[in-house]
């Protein structure tokens, strides 16, 4: 089969892959949609992936799909087939093992073997098949379309972000950043909060954040005051959080969406310079991680039509183009 593949150097098409055989409690769907992620596009791009963990090996990329189950592992009985052949489907994008100490006390998505799809140690979704967990997996209802089912994985995520801090009756709230994570955050914690801003540096951005009625400004026309009660920082850079650390209130809260990267998923206007961590005492500050939501309650959202994915959807390519689908960027659909 065709899958767009990570050599730990450079992205492929590989037209000879191994088609996946699903194992006892898992499955293997045939994707109908996969969207490109800031991560996907960042291994795409030469020179701009110096942390990237090394597997061995080539690994399939991908995290975000949905698709249709074709086939069961030997051991499924009627009732499982019956339960899951031929339904559309997302998934959560952790492995785990269900036996570790984590798993057992809750913190199943920390598991101490845990395997992320399409990045760390299983296969991903860019390819004719993909194989997954039945435990992973989410049924899409039938008024969520393809094209908005895809993004249940981000939309989790942001989420999950407005779970770890309270946004209703606080007065300022910022999101920083401008990429699809951002985005998706600014929707959902302005359903909780009407005061929510977003600040970016890419004006083609705002007029989603206009059509949605979301406060934003440019990130570099912003003063750095200490009165923000919440920032959620979605630009995973260092200069991200030196904005947010400059803009929180004394005890305020700030959430990083995303792991910071040398180079992270969107630009600010700085000069580069490292964040001051002594901030964070100085103004006991409390910093919190968000990193995976639950897929069942963001395909919940997209059911409810409580946020618009559709216009986060920038192209749309095939898996043939291989490489070129990923360097398109975030936001992009590949179809097989």
């Amino acid at each position: 089969m065709r899958a767009i593949r990570f050599d730990g150097a450079r992205v492929v098409l590989d037209q000879r892959a191994d088609v996946p055989l699903p194992g006892p409690g898992e499955a293997v769907i045939r994707p109908t949609r996969m969207a490109v992620s800031a991560y996907d596009a960042m291994l795409a791009s030469p020179g701009a992936r110096p942390d990237v963990p090394r597997d061995a090996g080539l690994l399939t990329l991908g995290h975000r799909f949905v698709g249709i189950v074709e086939s069961l592992g030997d051991s499924a009985d009627k009732d499982l087939k019956k339960t899951w052949l031929g339904k559309r489907v997302t998934g959560a994008i952790n492995i785990v093992c269900s036996r570790c100490d984590l798993c057992r006390a809750g913190l199943a998505s920390h598991c101490r073997a845990r395997r992320v799809l399409g990045i760390q140690s299983w296969d991903g979704c860019f390819a004719e098949r993909v194989k997954l967990p039945l435990r992973n997996l989410c049924e899409v209802p039938r008024e969520v379309h393809d094209d908005a089912a895809v993004f249940a994985e981000p939309l989790a995520a942001a989420i999950h972000a407005g779970q770890l801090v309270r946004v209703e009756g606080k007065t300022y709230v910022t999101i920083l950043g401008d990429s699809i994570d951002a985005l998706l955050c600014a929707q959902v914690l302005a359903k909780l909060n009407a005061s929510v801003r977003l600040l970016g540096t890419r004006p083609e951005r705002f007029g989603l954040c206009e059509k949605w009625g979301i406060k934003h400004r440019h990130a570099g026309e912003v003063g750095r005051r200490n009165d923000q009660d919440i920032v959620i920082d979605c630009t995973a850079t260092p200069q991200g959080l030196q904005l947010a650390l400059g803009l929180v209130r004394p005890r305020g809260k700030i959430v990083l969406r995303n792991e910071l990267r040398p180079s992270g998923s969107e630009p600010l206007p700085a000069k580069g310079e490292p964040a001051d961590l002594s901030l964070i005492v100085a103004n006991e500050i409390e910093l919190f991680g968000a990193r995976c939501g639950t897929i069942a309650d963001a395909i919940a959202t997209l059911s409810r039509g409580e946020v618009d994915v559709l216009s986060l959807i920038g192209k749309r390519m095939k898996l043939a183009d291989g490489p070129a689908a990923l360097t398109a960027g975030s936001g992009t659909l590949v179809e097989t």
